[in-house]
């Protein structure tokens, strides 16, 4: 009697654990997925999952963008096996690319620091990309011209069979993307030309390192101009005096000239100058009147950056007025229309925002002579006489 009591209280023990509902269950969890922003740049992001597919999000590529924009970066071999993707994301990318197709010369010496020219396969526009890497190859016949941006040859584009296509819009999608999708090619935005910090500009080769599967080579080379840059504001930074600055020219009665929150600006803050219309809050240009430019920046010390002029003859042919600033009469403009690249373009638009490092130094170099005595400017030249 006892015997069976006992075997049977056992059973009972068991069932009631078996269907216990808050016994604790343990599994092995999946690790979470993890973000990585980038430290300056306000544009791009990557969310990295476990499974080794990350997703890059591009946001506020052109003014007034409504969306963000979420692209899968899938290894090459495994791109057969996601194609599930595609309904959920705006681009589906295998990495590292092979062939690419880009559309904006600040996109070319991203490649050329990474040394990937050889995978530029196409472009909008071959005569304005001063790389010399990639002028070779265009020289060489390995880089299709795509004519221009705005009209691309969607058809040869296309037949190039590219990997990814590197684009942008100014105040939208262009439409000429939407074959190119249509076709299978994946269009991935990069809006670097919104970025309003200086080393955020820079920071997009990281974009690139991405998509070639060199994220960690890409932000070595970032962190190199990063050091460079700094280096230069702390020293402008030990200057005695700030000079003041004028920037921008005329153009049919309109000066335009950059706004206070500007990339542009910003490089004159950090070489410890002050520019005249700093307090303004626009991050694109301004458009004045030449009556009120005269008001405030007659007495400007130096005068950066007025348009294409490369001499003061032309200047003042074209205009007598600027005759009237002290900068001009004293001969303190600098120009970076005096630094052409081998093509149609300037250095100044190709390689100055992947270098931002450069443009400060030289900013630096003719703000306050004698800081920087051994260096040789690479964009900003003194206007001819």
């Amino acid at each position: 009697m006892r015997i069976g009591c006992v075997l049977s209280l056992i059973a009972l023990v068991l069932i009631s654990c078996k269907r216990n509902p808050e016994q604790k269950q343990f599994h092995v969890q999946d690790p979470p997925s993890q973000t990585w922003n980038p430290r300056y740049a306000q544009g791009f992001y990557l969310e990295q999952t476990p499974s080794g597919i990350d997703f890059l999000y591009v946001n506020s590529p052109w003014p007034g963008a409504s969306k963000t924009f979420r692209y899968a970066l899938v290894p090459r071999e495994q791109l057969s096996s996601h194609t599930h993707l595609i309904d959920s994301v705006d681009g589906v990318i295998g990495i590292p690319v092979n062939r690419v197709i880009l559309t904006s010369t600040t996109h070319i010496p991203a490649l050329e620091i990474l040394g990937l020219e050889e995978h530029l396969v196409g472009f909008p526009g071959l005569r304005y990309i001063s790389s010399p890497g990639v002028r070779d190859r265009i020289d060489s016949g390995n880089v299709e011209e795509l004519g221009v941006h705005e009209a691309l040859n969607t058809e040869l584009a296309i037949a190039l069979n590219p990997d990814v296509v590197v684009g942008f819009g100014v105040s939208g999608a262009p439409s000429s993307y939407t074959a190119l999708e249509a076709s299978g090619i994946p269009v991935v935005y990069n809006g670097d030309w919104m970025e309003e910090n200086p080393l955020g500009k820079a920071e997009w080769i990281v974009f690139f390192g991405l998509l070639f599967n060199k994220k960690n080579v890409a932000e070595q080379a970032f962190s190199r101009v990063e050091k460079a840059y700094l280096e230069a504001r702390d020293l402008a930074a030990r200057a005695p005096e700030r000079p003041t600055v004028l920037s921008g020219s005329l153009y049919r009665d309109i000066w335009y000239l950059p706004g206070g929150s500007s990339w542009a600006a910003q490089f004159i803050k950090d070489a410890h100058a002050q520019y005249l219309w700093e307090s303004t809050p626009e991050s694109g240009s301004l458009s004045l009147s030449l009556e009120s430019v005269l008001e405030k920046g007659s007495h400007a010390d130096v005068w950066i950056a007025p348009s294409q002029y490369t001499s003061y003859g032309e200047m003042e042919q074209a205009e007598a007025h600027y005759g009237q600033f002290k900068a001009f009469r004293e001969e303190r403009i600098y120009t970076y229309a005096l630094s052409p690249g081998p093509g149609e373009g300037l250095l100044y638009y190709e390689l100055g925002p992947s270098r931002p490092d450069l443009i400060l130094k030289d900013l630096v170099y003719w703000f306050h002579p004698g800081l920087l005595k051994e260096y040789d400017p690479v964009f900003f030249k003194p206007l001819e006489k």
